[in-house]
């Protein structure tokens, strides 16, 4: 893992990669800002809406217990969503380098707590979601085809694994086709959803309120139990820091990423809302916690034949939402590399279609690797802990900035409200799963870490005292993969740092 360096800006002369900086051209070897607000607004619906307000939304309404209090939960997690996603348009603006809170724990408080919150996304948060939402997608798939009988397993592994293959190749080809793959199922999935919301408000034209009838009736009264359906919220809302990831591929991100963000969490948090009101229009409470589909459950109700649309749409929707978070976990990667804390090979880009090649391989290759692991789910219990902790941190390091550098230029300058009550939030996030899992909330801190003893030999320990196999193993696989890939390493863009 070596430092930093940018790419060569003359032809080489041993026969390997050129840049394309000339004399006649001055464009020069970074990713290219190539991501509209269209296309920002549509990576951030599309991460945040994945299967779960299809398949399981019912997380809030177990530990709610009513149908009433469930909305409110819905509704103040929606709340404090934004109050995240604000502060991140103001970082995102401020730090204007690709990353989202691996760039920003890194400018406020250094290499080590970024270098732990980028070994957590490599070793578990990044592979295992997409792993995760591979499988979903596969299940969903072949559903029809084994409508009496679980699918066999290997045949479900290898269509999660084609899907996989297929979004990192887009992904590869060009940026253009990863955004258009991602703006069509975006708008996939919230037709989808607004023909349930429309269903769900003719019923309640029609006279069907009977569900709603008390509706606080029964409400949980435990404060643990409604700090665990806020958690629950909160998490279905995950995913409004997708832009951040790419902040230096966006056109004017000075004004495209807030504005992006101001669309999409409205947008998100009125559809989850209006969709929970239509499932509970239509289904007894009984009937949405007992269901492993809840809209499935949904469509068999109401769509008649056309109730086939519906296991379309979800997998229609892990398919849009894989390819967000292939987008993004390869960006951070891209920008750990270019920190000195992973290999330099992983911040190389394609010398024509300036997409990052080795990054998106990379990310691609741990995700297949997650794939083996039968009980794949399982792990997923093991990051909320460090996903929330990290979070919180980088809203943390905001406030450290406002104090150590307060006349540092920031284009969108928020209240110290929102960053105050989001990092006192981030403390309860972190809190409720060592209370409710303590010891998956455990492993978690253990992977992370995991990662102390690989900063120091990799990352802290100066370059010439580092094991001389260590050295020559990442050089001669730098320079095979700079081949394979036909990349360079990156120059930084100077209005980043």
């Amino acid at each position: 893992m070596a430092s930093y360096s940018p790419a060569p800006t003359q032809e080489g002369t041993n026969g390997g990669p050129v840049s394309m900086k000339s004399e006649s051209s001055q464009e020069s070897m970074k990713l290219k800002k190539e991501i509209s607000l269209l296309n920002g607004v549509c990576l951030i619906v599309g991460n945040m809406i994945g299967s779960g307000i299809f398949v399981s939304p019912k997380g809030v309404l177990i530990h709610s217990a009513s149908y009433g209090l469930s909305l409110v939960v819905w509704t103040v997690g929606g709340i404090f969503s934004v109050f995240g996603a604000l502060c991140y348009a103001e970082l995102g603006t401020t730090i204007t380098k690709s990353g989202a809170s691996y760039a920003y724990i890194l400018e406020a408080f250094g290499g080590f707590l970024a270098f732990i919150r980028l070994w957590t996304s490599l070793l578990i948060i990044e592979p295992t979601s997409q792993a995760v939402i591979a499988i979903t997608f596969s299940n969903y798939m072949v559903q029809p085809i084994f409508p009496t009988c679980i699918a066999p397993y290997v045949a479900n592994r290898l269509l999660a694994a084609a899907c996989i293959c297929l979004l990192t190749f887009v992904n590869c080809a060009y940026v253009k086709w990863g955004t258009r793959v991602q703006d069509f199922f975006t708008y996939a999935k919230v037709i989808a959803l607004i023909a349930v919301i429309i269903t769900g408000l003719v019923k309640i034209g029609q006279g069907h309120t009977q569900n709603f009838d008390g509706m606080f009736d029964g409400s949980s009264r435990d404060p643990g139990h409604i700090a665990l359906a806020l958690y629950s919220a909160l998490f279905s809302y995950s995913g409004w820091d997708t832009l951040n990831f790419v902040t230096e591929e966006i056109k004017n991100p000075e004004r495209n990423l807030p504005l992006a963000i101001a669309i999409s969490m409205p947008i998100v948090t009125v559809i989850y809302i209006l969709t929970n009101v239509a499932y509970y229009t239509v289904l007894p409470i009984n009937d949405i916690l007992d269901s492993d589909a809840v809209a499935v459950t949904f469509a068999d109700q109401v769509f008649g034949v056309m109730n086939w649309t519906i296991p379309l749409a979800v997998a229609l929707s892990c398919f849009g939402g894989l390819n967000a978070s292939i987008v993004a976990a390869s960006r951070l990667f891209f920008v750990g590399s270019r920190e000195g804390h992973l290999p330099d090979f992983l911040c190389m880009i394609h010398v024509f279609r300036y997409t990052p090649i080795p990054a998106l391989l990379f990310n691609g290759f741990m995700a297949l690797i997650y794939l083996c692991v039968e009980d794949v789910f399982r792990l997923i219990n093991y990051y909320s802990f460090s996903y929330w902790f990290f979070v919180g941190l980088s809203i943390l390091g905001q406030l450290y900035l406002r104090w150590k550098q307060p006349d540092r230029e920031r284009p969108l300058k928020l209240s110290l409200f929102y960053p105050i009550i989001f990092c006192l939030l981030t403390v309860f996030l972190v809190v409720v799963p060592l209370y409710s899992d303590t010891v998956n909330s455990l492993i978690g801190i253990g992977i992370a870490l995991s990662g102390v003893p690989v900063y120091f030999l990799c990352c802290y320990t100066p370059a010439s005292k580092r094991p001389p196999w260590l050295r020559s193993f990442i050089a001669k696989c730098g320079i095979l993969i700079q081949k394979v890939c036909y990349s360079v390493l990156t120059e930084m863009d100077n209005k980043s740092e």
